[in-house]
């Protein structure tokens, strides 16, 4: 009978797998500690360029990020209630929900990325975003299917394409809970707030429900677009976020089960229960 690989000798093996692959950091130290070992490994899987892995290691990846999931808990529907059970009037209050906590953990139709225009993930070790922390849970098989959409993109559009501010990507969700990642680009605000801004997050909003619309998809999360390094200022993009979605979903009856405002910090989730 086959011995049955613990998480700890998963994890060692897919370390050696990803420094071996790498090539640059074969020959890097490997610490001693599970959590060392952790860090490494999504470190490698960061930097990691878009191309072929063996079948083998990306089997052994996806069982070892399942067994991280189970650790960590999967937060399903059921477990947020709507703002309606919270005793919300709010328009749209049956179907919207706030909720804090990890997106990488929860399972929906999809989960919305604040992506670059490069559409590839952060390439940064650790980095803290929420872009470098899908791609780290969903597995190194996100950003293979990125890069094959966008190079099918620029086959099409030419070989300088970046994708578009507020046009979605569509994508499967791999060891995510979520079924889908869509990933959006939120306008990059350089000095002041402007007009033209607020129009481009609104349209980020917008546009990724029309494309649950056309896909079928009931359930989204959204993260809090453009607010981290791309510099919008958290009250009015919570304003903008609620505002536009209510009025897609009045527009849009019966098309959606449940739209998840995802926040992270205390701040954000007390700048949209203002909203409510």
């Amino acid at each position: 009978m086959r011995k049955t690989m613990s998480e700890e000798e998963r994890l060692s093996r897919l370390v050696q797998a990803f420094k071996a692959d790498s090539g640059a950091y074969a020959d890097m130290g490997t610490p001693s500690d599970t959590d060392g070992k952790r860090q490494l490994l999504r470190a490698l899987m960061n930097v990691r360029p878009p191309r072929r892995m063996d079948e083998a290691v990306l089997r052994l990846q996806d069982e070892y990020l399942a067994e991280r999931l189970q650790a960590r808990g999967v937060v399903t529907l059921a477990d947020i209630p709507t703002l309606k059970e919270q005793g919300s009037r709010a328009e749209g209050a049956e179907i919207l929900s706030l909720w804090q906590g990890d997106i990488t953990r929860l399972q929906a139709d999809a989960i919305v990325n604040a992506a670059n225009s490069q559409m590839l993930g952060c390439f940064v070790p650790l980095h803290a975003c929420i872009d470098n922390c899908i791609h780290t849970y969903a597995g190194v098989q996100l950003r293979a299917e990125c890069a094959r959409q966008m190079e099918a993109l620029r086959a099409k559009y030419g070989p300088d394409y970046e994708q578009p501010t507020a046009v979605p990507l569509l994508t499967k969700g791999y060891s995510l809970p979520a079924k889908h990642v869509i990933h959006i680009v939120g306008p990059i605000v350089m000095g002041p707030l402007t007009p033209v801004h607020e129009r481009e997050l609104a349209a980020c909003y917008r546009n990724t429900l029309d494309l649950c619309r056309k896909e079928g998809l009931r359930s989204v999360a959204f993260c809090c677009i453009s607010t981290g390094v791309f510099r919008f200022p958290a009250p009015r993009a919570s304003e903008i976020a609620v505002k536009t979605v209510q009025s897609w979903l009045r527009e849009n009856p019966g098309r959606m089960e449940r739209v998840i405002f995802n926040v992270f910090t205390d701040e954000d989730r007390r700048l949209y229960e203002r909203q409510f």
